[in-house]
């Protein structure tokens, strides 16, 4: 009876904070205010203390340094033009290089580099904290580049024009100010850019309403409008693509995450294209615009299926059929060369590269030679020569780099093995979720440990926004899941690493990312928690052993781990998650992801969302497990407020946790 009024208490209270009538820790959502800092602070120093005085701190720690700066990574790069393209980080150049070589060059066992840009340098001497965030630069000479940077790593960028040949950012060049944006170059003299315009000029997600045509010279106010959107819209968000004959400028307008409506700036004319709003557009190869569905569609009396390849003639404006994929199929990506298109393709969660190549009006298929059974990625691909540059890598072999030609593929890099993988067995399995639904996941362990069984175990997981969780070696920037890392500093200990291809992914296609969109998001916590179960009931592991780790839309899937479901882990590793979905649409980014969760403001959709929403469903007298949040304050897309207010409420109701916010880094954690 006690234990009933402490869960009508705890209901009452609940119901308060729905209603909006109380929050006790909104004032941690002051991301830089003085009281919430001191707060962070606090929680940092305890947090340190605890993790840095384990005894297996210092051993972990120069193990994952080792990888991480390891000067045997391999360059992974984009070929433009002549050259290969690489922006490479060490010890020695903690924020980073961008540099190029010859292709002669880059395929050959001594690659020469030429320096392009030292970001360490240009910080010190510009006394910012600059991050690099990328470039671009301008075909088909590709000398004149704008570089993108963040200052302590956020999303919102400073973009400014760099000259390759004088080596130097262009004293008269573009520069365009600190905003989330998304610039294109169109030739020498213009520039499409979407950005913060002044008052009435973002979206209430935060992002461009207005994409405009900036002429070289121009102040930037006087750059003319192309498009404007809608306040309620994601953005509008600049593209140009190039194939040999002609530029195409053009302006995606989000209408939500997942929809979209594409315009083409033919000329002086602005022109929607006759596309389905669930589509992801590849580029351009001889007029056709290449795209991949992620819908059904009918267009005029002709069907194309969901996931599907499709090439719109941009002079006629109508459609065909490129590439169909089976049921177990996933198109991932499809880049486009000079006269072949190449899809990056997951057969049952198994990587192939597949050419696609018009041949008297029919297009033919060809699958490129390369290993199986592995993680394969297009890293780039020769607009003129048709050349590609593929990697191919699994949990326990590492990266290659292929220089494919034609039908022929020639190793030309590789990574060393990170750690000892003789006996070490991956398998992938599959779990039966709530609905009957067969979930695959890989599991990766030493064979005695599977032999013995109730070994201690992470589970990885994420499932959403069509993110595919694949059994990669190493990437940057890399995570604990990966290969190496969990290679080298946990299954070597005797560990067991699982990751979970749970719905809300793309491992089979659109499909299986809508299946758990809005008010079916309990599915993907079903896949996840149906492997968990797996797990334990086949003797890997046990809950007192078994711990789990997801990041950002992962770190939802860790709360909601948490409040649902703490009997089946030990700990929980939580990082820069979504955790408050009552207020996560007026937090930062928030608003651009209802397409994915659903809006909290409308009963229906917060019916749904408050079933799974962590923030609210914690419980003083729940057993939880103990719990580890990071986050950044530099975080400017998933609002650090996330996990401080889980992190404090769990405080005040007498639960175990650790915390570690840092001052930068931004959602990728990516600062020095």
């Amino acid at each position: 009876m006690f234990r009933f009024v402490l869960l009508l208490l705890a209901f009452g209270l609940w119901v308060q904070v729905v209603q909006g009538e109380e929050d006790p820790y909104l004032w941690l959502e002051a991301i830089e205010g003085e009281e919430s800092m001191d707060w962070v602070k606090q929680q940092n120093k305890r947090s340190l203390g605890v993790l840095t005085d384990d005894p297996r701190f210092k051993a972990l720690e120069q193990e994952a340094l080792e990888i991480l700066t390891s000067d045997a990574r391999i360059p992974l790069g984009s070929i433009r033009g002549k050259h290969v393209f690489n922006f490479w980080q060490d010890a020695n150049s903690v924020r980073g290089i961008l540099r190029r070589a010859s292709i002669k060059s880059y395929a050959s066992e001594k690659t020469v580099w030429e320096t392009l840009l030292d970001v360490d340098a240009l910080a010190k001497s510009e006394d910012e904290n600059w991050v690099y965030q990328g470039y671009q630069c301008l075909g088909p000479k590709y000398e004149l580049c704008y570089i993108r940077m963040s200052r302590g790593g956020t999303d919102a960028s400073v973009y400014r024009e760099y000259s390759l040949a004088e080596k130097r950012f262009l004293p008269k060049g573009f520069v365009l100010p600190e905003a989330k944006s998304s610039v294109q170059w169109i030739d020498e003299d213009h520039w499409l850019v979407g950005s913060n315009w002044g008052e009435g000029s973002l979206t209430d997600s935060g992002y461009a309403r207005i994409v405009k045509l900036w002429k070289r010279g121009e102040p930037l106010v006087d750059a003319k409008v192309v498009l404007e959107g809608e306040a309620t819209d994601v953005g509008l968000f600049a593209n140009v693509y190039r194939d040999k004959n002609s530029v195409y400028p053009l302006v995606i307008r989000a209408i939500g995450f997942f929809d979209f409506e594409f315009h083409w700036l033919n000329g002086e004319s602005v022109v929607k294209l006759p596309l389905p709003t669930k589509a992801n557009l590849q580029g351009v190869l001889n007029g056709k615009l290449m795209l991949i569905l992620n819908q059904e569609w009918l267009f005029e009396d002709v069907r194309f299926p969901q996931g599907a390849v499709v090439a719109l003639d941009m002079s006629s404006q109508t459609p065909e059929l490129v590439y169909a994929p089976t049921s177990r199929e996933s198109v991932e990506s499809v880049d486009v060369g000079g006269e072949a298109a190449y899809v990056e393709l997951l057969d049952n969660v198994v990587g192939k590269v597949r050419r696609l190549e018009l041949n008297k009006g029919k297009w033919q298929s060809t699958t490129l030679p390369l290993p199986d059974n592995g993680v394969v990625s297009i890293q780039s691909v020769n607009s003129e020569t048709d050349d590609l540059l593929v990697s191919f890598e699994s949990l326990t072999v590492p990266d290659s780099l292929y220089f494919v030609s034609g039908q022929e593929s020639k190793k030309i890099k590789s990574l060393p093995a990170f750690y000892d993988a003789e006996d070490v067995v991956v398998d992938q399995k599959f779990a039966t979720s709530k609905d009957g639904t067969k979930v695959p996941y890989f599991i990766m362990a030493n064979r005695e440990v599977l032999e013995s069984g109730n070994a201690p175990t992470i589970q990885y997981g994420y499932g959403g926004f069509q993110a595919a969780i694949l059994p990669v070696y190493y990437s940057d920037p890399a995570r604990p899941q990966h290969g190496a890392l969990a290679g080298r500093m946990w299954v070597s200990r005797g560990g067991v690493m699982v990751l979970s291809n749970i719905r809300g992914g793309s491992e089979f296609g659109p499909g299986w990312h809508s299946a758990a969109l809005k008010e079916n998001r309990q599915r993907a916590f079903d896949d996840f928690f149906a492997i968990a179960e797996h797990l334990i009931e086949t003797g890997v592991t046990s809950p007192d052993k078994l711990g789990a780790i997801g990041r950002s839309n992962g770190g939802l899937l860790m709360s909601v781990a948490l409040t649902q479901r703490p009997d089946l882990y030990a700990a929980l590793d939580i990082g820069v998650p979504l955790a408050d979905m009552r207020r996560y649409n007026k937090l930062l980014a928030g608003a651009s992801w209802m397409g994915e969760y659903g809006n909290p403001d409308i009963p229906e959709e917060w019916a749904y969302i408050k079933e799974y929403s962590p923030y609210q469903r914690l419980l003083p007298d729940a057993d939880y497990p103990e719990v580890f949040f990071y986050t950044s304050t530099k975080d400017d897309r998933v609002h650090p407020g996330h996990a401080r207010k889980m992190a404090a409420k769990l405080s005040d109701q007498g639960h175990p946790f650790l915390y570690f916010e840092n001052i930068e880094g931004g959602h990728g954690g990516t600062a020095k």
